[in-house]
C-alpha cells in the first residue's frame, strides 16, 4: 500500500500526519516547491519517504505525480494539512478488499463529520451533490473530499493528466491540475463505471496555519467541473475499436460501412450491493449502498 500526500509550505503540519500513519509500505510526498523546509522535515520525521518535486502546479498535478510514483497495489490520498486521520487509512483499504474498486471518502454521511465547514457550505454541498446525483444517476453526498483510496491498476481510468502532458506551454495548467480535481475524480469514478462505496470520514480544520475562506470560487470550480465533465461524457470515443469483417479477398470497404459492419458491444451496466463502512462507536446498522457507476467501456 503507497500513501501519497500533496505538501506546499505544511512543516508545521506534516510531521504530525506522517507519526501518526498506521503501517504502510510505502509513503510519497509530492513537494509542490515548499518555502519552507517541508521536505527536510519529511525525511527526518520519516527516512524512508519518497520526495517527488511536482512538475506543474496545482493538486490535481501533484496528485499525478504521486501516482506516477506509487509503487503499491492500493493508493490512498491524503492531505498534509491535519484535516484528516491517518488513523482512517484501514477502513478505506476494507472498502477496496471488500470488493469495492475505488472508496471515497465522505464527511456527510452517517459516522462522519466535516467540522470546518460553514453553514453555508453544508448547504452548497448538498446542493451540489443533488445535482450531480440527478446528472449522472449516482448517490454522492460529498464532492470535494480528498481523503480516497484506490487500486492503482485502475487509476488510468480516471484518464487525469499525466506528469509531463505534451504540447502543454511552459507555466500553463492542463485540466485537472488545480484544486477542481477533487470533484473531477469523484465524477470520473462513476462515469467511468468503477464501484465505488463512500467512507465515512471526519474532516478537521487546518492544525496550524490559516487558510482563507474562499466560498464563491470553490463554488465556481465545482459548477465549472460539473458542467464540463456532464458535456464531456457524450463526447467520449467508444473505447472498443470497431472492425470490419471482411471476406478473404474482398476489397476494403469505405468508412460508413467499416462503421456499422460489426455492430458495437452493448453497454454493460453494473451495480454493486457493497455496504458503507461507517464511522467507529456507531451501532446503527448500514443504510446505504455503493455509489453506482455507468460502465461506457
Amino acid at each position: 500500500m503507497t500513501v501519497v500526500i500533496p505538501a506546499l509550505n505544511e512543516e508545521d503540519n506534516l510531521p504530525l500526519v506522517l507519526e501518526n500513519l498506521p503501517a504502510v509500505d510505502e509513503v510519497v510526498v509530492v513537494d509542490g516547491r515548499s518555502d519552507d523546509d517541508t521536505v527536510a522535515v519529511a525525511r527526518e520525521v520519516r527516512p524512508d519517504v519518497v520526495v517527488v518535486r511536482q512538475t506543474r502546479s496545482g493538486k490535481g498535478n501533484a496528485l499525478a505525480c504521486g501516482f506516477a510514483a506509487a509503487t503499491g497495489d492500493i493508493v490512498v490520498t491524503v492531505n498534509a494539512d491535519g484535516s484528516a486521520d491517518p488513523g482512517e487509512i484501514p477502513r478505506f483499504v476494507d472498502a477496496l478488499l471488500s470488493g469495492a474498486e475505488a472508496a471515497h471518502g465522505s464527511r456527510f454521511r452517517y459516522g462522519g463529520d466535516h467540522r470546518d465547514a460553514l453553514p453555508g457550505e453544508r448547504l452548497g454541498h448538498a446542493a451540489l451533490s443533488r445535482v450531480v446525483n440527478l446528472l449522472f444517476r449516482t448517490r454522492f453526498t460529498d464532492l470535494s473530499c480528498g481523503y480516497n483510496a484506490y487500486w492503482r491498476e485502475l487509476l488510468p481510468v480516471l484518464d487525469l493528466p499525466g506528469p509531463e502532458v505534451p504540447g502543454l506551454r511552459r507555466g500553463r495548467r492542463a485540466w485537472g491540475d488545480g484544486p477542481e480535481i477533487e470533484t473531477l475524480i469523484t465524477v470520473r469514478m462513476a462515469t467511468r463505471g468503477l464501484r465505488v462505496v463512500e467512507v465515512a470520514t471526519v474532516g478537521y480544520p487546518r492544525i496550524h496555519g490559516d487558510r482563507p475562506r474562499q466560498l464563491w470560487p470553490a463554488a465556481y470550480r465545482i459548477v465549472r467541473t460539473i458542467v464540463t465533465e456532464y458535456a464531456r461524457r457524450w463526447r467520449r470515443a467508444p473505447a472498443f475499436p470497431v472492425r470490419q469483417a471482411v471476406a478473404p479477398g474482398a476489397a476494403e470497404a469505405g468508412r460508413h460501412s467499416r462503421r456499422h459492419a460489426v455492430p458495437p458491444p452493448p453497454r454493460v451496466r453494473r451495480r454493486s450491493h457493497l455496504r458503507v463502512i461507517r464511522g467507529e462507536g456507531h451501532d446503527e446498522p448500514p443504510r446505504y449502498g455503493a455509489v453506482p457507476g455507468e460502465n461506457y467501456r
